[in-house]
């Protein structure tokens, strides 16, 4: 489960209760670009490796059936690229930052090919059409709530590292009953952090256009990539968490 959602942005965020301008839109708007386009390279990513068996090859060994070293540098380098864009979101380029954003999207498909190996297709499609509901109605609420939801924030990612740590304890276990109850707090912890984050993203937007003079383009657009990969982080673990409680193995 991948996830890092607390980003330092608070210093560059001023809350606005008027409606937003122009470049605030705009940024935004740029936010959910960078974000479906992230979801169709992971899409297409994990199609063509499930498709492609002599390419799975290279992630499986031949001897075990399990996940060769290559397989594990695949399966947890996403991790580590969403650390290096956090860490270094003031050091890197925006070319750098976009480049490590579009291989992260990719990566993370290539992970994901291997449910649509376990999975049946008609699972996979329904669980992620109810994450895409679940997700642009706390979308719409988290930009248009009068609510302050920043109080909810410390919680929200108490419950994240919680789901973290009870994860690491279930690969000991391996209790399915236990899995299972953990999937429905994790769609319930990251459902609301998606309401949380957009309205997150709405008052840096709102501070972009507050402080246009004093913010570099660059940092905009790079404010937007980081934003782009919650939001992005947010849906994927929805729909994760969707199918290991609905999801019908084939």
């Amino acid at each position: 489960m991948d996830n890092n959602n607390n980003y330092n942005w608070s210093e560059k965020s001023v809350f606005v209760e008027n409606q937003t301008g122009t470049v605030a839109k705009k940024f935004f708007a740029s936010v959910f670009l960078w974000m479906f386009v992230a979801l169709g390279i992971s899409t297409l990513a994990a199609v063509y490796m499930a498709n492609s068996p002599e390419m799975l090859n290279y992630l499986l060994s031949q001897e075990t059936g399990r996940l060769s070293t290559l397989g594990y540098v695949v399966m947890f380098a996403p991790v580590g690229l969403v650390l290096l864009m956090s860490a270094g979101l003031s050091k890197l380029s925006y070319a750098a930052l976009l480049g490590t954003f579009i291989l992260y999207s990719v990566l993370t498909g290539v992970s994901l090919s291997f449910i649509l190996l376990i999975y049946a297709s008609g699972s996979v499609i329904g669980c992620f059409a109810a994450a895409a509901g679940i997700f642009g109605l706390m979308a719409v609420l988290g930009y248009t709530t009068n609510t302050d939801l920043t109080k909810f924030g410390p919680i929200l990612m108490v419950g994240v590292i919680g789901l973290v740590i009870a994860s690491v304890i279930n690969m000991f276990l391996k209790s399915p009953g236990f899995d299972y109850i953990m999937s429905f707090f994790g769609v319930a912890i990251f459902t609301a952090l998606t309401a949380y984050d957009v309205q997150k993203l709405k008052r840096i937007g709102a501070g972009i256009e507050e402080n246009g003079d004093a913010i570099a383009a660059d940092d905009s657009k790079k404010l937007a990539i980081m934003g782009a990969l919650s939001l992005y982080l947010d849906f994927i673990n929805i729909f994760l968490f969707l199918l290991r409680i609905f999801g019908g193995r084939k």
